[in-house]
């Protein structure tokens, strides 16, 4: 199944009004478009805790990395440049952790307050290549920033 992403901004939007905890919305934003389409295997945060550093945060599928320095991997791209990270082929990728064998294709998204500081990253693992667009990045970047603003 593809996902639907104006139904899931919807829904996520919806489960979220009013909330503030930032570990309550990433745990809900992680459920909600981790079940929302077959080729995301692995969805989840990585908080940034100081010092160039991302710790583990809410997730669905298997266990993750625990710690992530912005100098390592896919994540720590992300959070270093505050680029969205779109990679086809994690094994091309250079310094790509891996903390799941299956993973093929990764696409990982900074996440910023409505201060513009940033709070870590919103990674999606797919164990297809080349499984991610632009239009999952640009969906994806519109619900983050509805829900973290």
């Amino acid at each position: 199944m593809r996902v639907d992403y104006r139904e899931l901004a919807a829904t996520v939007a919806s489960l979220t009004e009013g909330e503030t905890d930032v570990v309550s919305l990433m745990a809900t934003v992680a459920c909600e478009v981790h079940h929302a389409d077959d080729r995301f295997d692995w969805t989840g945060f990585y908080r940034h805790v100081g010092n160039e550093t991302l710790k583990i945060g809410p997730y669905q599928g298997g266990h993750g990395c625990l710690v992530i320095p912005f100098s390592r991997g896919v994540c720590g791209a992300a959070a270093k440049t505050g680029e969205v990270q779109l990679v086809p082929d994690v094994d091309a990728f250079p310094g790509h952790i891996a903390c799941a064998s299956s993973t093929r294709s990764e696409l990982v998204l900074p996440v910023w307050n409505g201060a513009g500081q940033l709070l870590g990253v919103f990674d999606i693992d797919s164990n297809q290549p080349d499984a991610f667009d632009r239009t999952d990045a640009d969906a994806l970047t519109g619900i983050l920033k509805t829900v973290f603003a």
